[in-house]
């Protein structure tokens, strides 16, 4: 439940702390998830206060009330992206071949390396921190890195999958090999910069990197993997603790090459999308009242408790750096969960107008003439599906504006804020 929008100040906050019992001095509190240690603080602190401050305190413990801060907002001067199709915006048309019309549509006109009728998540982010859209890594022509680049590619995992996209879907632009990029694009861009000229017009000076924003939307993928690969959910389950160490593993990469502030999307409910429910067969106790395969979202939820252990523990292992846990499950979850928003925009037949043989934009051969079976729906900006897969310009802008005032944060933290350290 999300309380009033009224926000504490961080004046209040310290406050709050100094009549309640010492946090210094019971480390077991603050290791808790945060709902534990709201709850047992409440009988310790609302004894001793009273009038406005008393009013503050309940917000706090009980709403989930997001505090704005006094001090500034963050001065990121560049994203630096990692993830899938959630957030590519052009790897892999780059690598592979464009994504094709009408992909882009709604915003852009034309296919611009994204799936999805227009803009992402992560364009939501850059254009509300003031920044350009991210270019891909991977597109080298006409591309600006001044302020960032993005290493996402559709169909990545954090896992290798060890098979190529032809075969199995699943990007070789694993999250490893994004965090190899990483390193090898700031190591010759400080060199290239260095020489000065136009290097300095399309890359980013040496301090952005520390100064920048880490935005991490990736897991899907790995989990709808094993599903294809024929297996349970309970073998699904048992491989999510070793997909988390690699996502570990590139985390304190990046950190090690400077990263200090790490904004981490937790993933969606998978279990509403076509293309998992056209493919896996569930009966009808598996599906849910708002048509959802309910095994499928319980590991999505699996893994998100699990990822949001990883970066608790993620805080204490690397002190300098700042994270932000974003639950973009709930709020795609609040959108999507509803039978008449499963079915795709652009498509072609079936239930939910999508077809795995026959895709958005995809055509056939009639007569040696080639008839283009995977059309738009008249309206994307009223629908939130864009493709069976992914989400249109609408969704997307939905989950951002959710998400970005800081609601659906651990901790209750804006996006603007992001660099600031919310000390409980």
């Amino acid at each position: 439940m999300h309380g009033p929008q009224k926000l504490l100040t961080d004046a209040s906050v310290p406050v709050f702390l100094q009549n309640c019992i010492p946090f210094t001095q019971n480390p077991h509190l603050l290791s808790l998830p945060y709902p534990y240690w709201r709850m047992s603080m409440a009988s310790h602190c609302l004894s001793k206060l009273t009038g406005s401050l008393l009013l503050l305190v309940v917000q706090l413990l009980f709403f989930e009330v997001p505090v704005s801060f006094s001090r500034p907002p963050c001065d990121f001067p560049a994203i630096f992206n990692f993830g899938d199709s959630n957030s590519d915006t052009g790897g892999l048309s780059a690598a592979f071949g464009p994504a094709p019309p009408p992909n882009g549509e709604t915003f852009f006109g034309a296919p611009a390396g994204r799936y999805s009728d227009g803009r992402l998540i992560i364009d939501f982010i850059a254009q509300s921190l003031g920044l350009p859209y991210l270019n891909a890594y991977l597109d080298s022509v006409g591309t600006n890195f001044s302020h960032g680049t993005n290493f996402a590619t559709a169909g990545s995992t954090i896992r290798r999958q060890n098979t190529t996209l032809f075969q199995g879907g699943f990007s070789p632009f694993s999250l490893d090999v994004q965090s190899w990029q990483f390193s090898q694009f700031k190591a010759r861009s400080r060199k290239a910069y260095d020489k000065g000229g136009v290097y300095k017009d399309l890359l980013p000076p040496e301090d952005y990197f520390s100064r920048a924003l880490y935005t991490f939307d990736i897991g899907q993928n790995d989990l709808t993997a094993g599903y294809f690969q024929g297996m349970t959910t309970e073998e699904v389950k048992t491989y999510i603790p070793d997909v988390l160490d690699k996502f570990t593993i590139v985390v304190k990469s990046v950190y090690g090459e400077g990263g200090r502030f790490f904004w981490i999307h937790n993933t969606g409910p998978f279990g509403c999308l076509p293309y998992v429910l056209d493919r896996i067969p569930l009966t009808a106790a598996q599906i849910d009242r708002a048509g959802c395969g309910v095994p499928f979202n319980e590991v999505a939820q699996l893994f998100n408790a699990k990822l949001k252990e990883t970066v608790a523990w993620l805080r204490k292992e690397l002190p300098l750096a700042t994270f932000t846990y974003v639950d973009v499950y709930s709020v795609k979850y609040s959108v999507i969960s509803q039978p008449t928003k499963h079915v795709a925009c652009c498509g072609h037949g079936g239930k939910y107008n999508y077809n795995m043989h026959v895709g958005c934009g995809g055509k056939i051969k009639v007569n040696g003439t080639e008839v283009l079976l995977g059309k738009s729906c008249e309206k994307p900006l009223s629908r939130i599906n864009w493709d069976g897969v992914h989400y249109t310009e609408a969704g997307n802008k939905y989950v951002f504006d959710q998400i970005s005032n800081g609601k659906f944060s651990d901790p209750l933290i804006p996006l603007r804020m992001a660099c600031h350290k919310l000390v409980r």
